[in-house]
């Protein structure tokens, strides 16, 4: 007999988006200040903010227009509409993070690890609640859906294709420790987001 999936309230996705978000922001801030970056359509708002010194958040919500697309046929509209909160939201708390957080010192390797961690609880949190944040994100659950391959597998992959393709806009040392946080990222997700281990909708 199979046992009856749990769904979620719209209270519990509402304070998973808003704390998955912030968990991202600040693991972002922690990147951010120590010059790192990471993969997916956040590593690209990094490189464009990186050369361009437009605002990271005005850069990643701009980046994942064209994934709704992807996300309304392949992932329904309730994931579309809570990846899209998601992203705003994100893009919001980047925004407005300066006005409460700022760093006198901060080792990069440090940054790189804690800001990884952080990134991939909070996307454990979105994914458990059948959101993301746009980009490589619906691409990787889209495959373990279709295909059984693991969301953090295939996000890793293409994060550190990602770093790699960044050594002419950051310095080598940075895109090590990059590389370290793209690890502490996807191996969260990669141990703790594995299909059919939580059901909850």
């Amino acid at each position: 007999m199979s046992t009856p999936v749990d769904r979620h309230t719209l209270f519990e996705d509402a304070q998973a988006l808003i704390t998955g978000t912030l968990f991202i922001s600040l693991g972002v801030a922690l990147f951010k200040h120590a010059g790192l970056l990471t993969g997916g359509t956040a590593g690209l708002a990094f490189l464009l903010h990186y050369a361009s010194g437009v605002s990271f958040g005005q850069l990643f919500f701009l980046i994942n227009l064209p994934f709704y697309w992807l996300a309304w046929r392949r992932m329904g509209r309730a994931f579309t509409v809570k990846t899209f909160v998601a992203v705003a939201l994100l893009s919001a708390f980047t925004e407005l993070q300066p006005l409460v957080l700022g760093f006198g010192t901060l080792q990069p390797l440090y940054a790189a690890v804690m800001g990884g961690l952080l990134m991939g609880a909070g996307f454990l949190m979105l994914f458990r609640h059948q959101a993301s944040l746009g980009g490589v994100g619906i691409v990787a659950l889209v495959l373990q859906q279709e295909r059984g391959w693991r969301a953090g597998k295939v996000q890793m992959a293409v994060d550190c294709a990602i770093v790699l393709g960044a050594l002419f806009v950051v310095a080598p040392d940075r895109i090590a420790y990059s590389l370290v946080g793209a690890v502490a990222l996807n191996l969260t997700l990669a141990v703790n987001h594995k299909p059919g281990r939580y059901v909850a909708m």
